[in-house]
This record gives structure tokens, C-alpha cells and sequence, in this order.
């Protein structure tokens, strides 16, 4: 009586296990690659609404202080703080008025989204009410610019939690 036996032989084992380690060789890079290219498109994404906010709450800020948007030459969220910081404190707002920095990150909050606007560090440029460019940290190692193109896949080692070098290179590049 002839028995059959039914399975896989260890060298067929090996050889499945072999192809698949060298499947992943060969896709675990290119899927880094992939991740990496996503996240830096989403701290550029994050900057260019983050400006888009900022314009938005610039435009509001004039309706509580008289043209006071067209003095502030630069806004700052260095940590995750309860506020931004003007840097350039307009001569038109009195210094005991400090609520100020409060008022304009509650405002650029609501135009964000709250879950990843609590998380964020930036440095944005004004210009005559409007701003002109936006460096953002996304986390600590991802940093995006508005206008895109300064960050890319490539050189987002170098700007690495640096989203003020990042705007003012950002600003470098719209004056060229």
C-alpha cells in the first residue's frame, strides 16, 4: 500500500522564504522613499494653509485694531504655547494690550485643523498686511514652506526642525 504525504519540503520552504526576503529587499527603500516624499508634501500642504490663515486673520485684526496688519512684520510660534508672537509689536497697539498674541493664534486656529494646529511651530513673513511666506515644523523632523519648493525630498535633513531658516530661504526665493 503506497502512502502519500502531504506539505512542503524544507527546501521549498527555503526557497518561498528566500524570494520573499528578496521581494523586501528590494521594496522596503522604495516604500521609505514613498513615506518620506508624503510627508514632506504634507508640511507644504500645512504651510500653505497655514498662510491662507494668517492672511484671513490679518484681514480680521484690522477690524478689532485700526491697520494694524500693515505693521506686523513677522509672526512666530516657536513652541507649543497658547499663542503666537508677534514679533513686530505695531507702535498702534499699546503694550498693555498683550492679549494680542492670544487673540491672533486663536483666530489662525480656527481656520486649521485644532488636532494638528496645537502641534505646530512656525515663522511667517508679513508684508503690508498680507503674508508672504510661511516656514512650518510639522512634528520634529518634517518641515514644510509656502511658497512650496524650498523643502523637498532631498534636502528635508537639512532644514530638520529649522522652519525659520526654511521661510527665510522661502522668502529668498520670491525676491529672486
Amino acid at each position: 500500500m503506497k502512502t502519500s504525504r502531504k506539505g512542503f519540503t524544507l527546501i521549498e520552504l527555503i526557497v518561498v522564504i528566500a524570494i520573499i526576503g528578496v521581494l523586501a529587499a528590494i521594496l522596503v527603500p522604495s516604500m521609505l522613499g514613498y513615506v518620506k516624499k508624503s510627508k514632506v508634501s504634507s508640511a507644504n500642504s500645512t504651510a500653505s494653509s497655514l498662510q491662507k490663515a494668517i492672511n484671513t486673520t490679518l484681514m480680521e485684526l484690522d477690524e478689532i485694531y485700526e491697520d494694524v496688519s500693515a505693521e506686523i512684520t513677522s509672526l512666530e510660534r516657536a513652541s507649543t504655547s497658547r499663542s503666537a508672537s508677534v514679533t513686530a509689536l505695531p507702535a498702534s497697539v499699546s503694550a498693555a494690550d498683550v492679549r494680542i498674541n492670544a487673540v491672533i493664534w486663536d483666530s489662525i486656529k480656527k481656520y486649521l485643523d485644532n488636532s494638528r494646529a496645537n502641534k505646530l511651530r512656525f515663522y511667517a513673513i508679513c508684508d503690508g498686511g498680507a503674508c508672504r511666506c510661511v516656514g512650518v515644523s510639522i512634528d520634529s523632523v518634517y518641515t514644510g514652506t509656502y511658497p512650496a519648493g524650498v523643502v523637498n525630498v532631498d534636502n528635508c535633513k537639512d532644514y530638520k526642525n529649522k522652519y525659520k531658516d526654511a521661510c527665510l530661504d522661502a522668502e529668498a526665493k520670491l525676491t529672486t
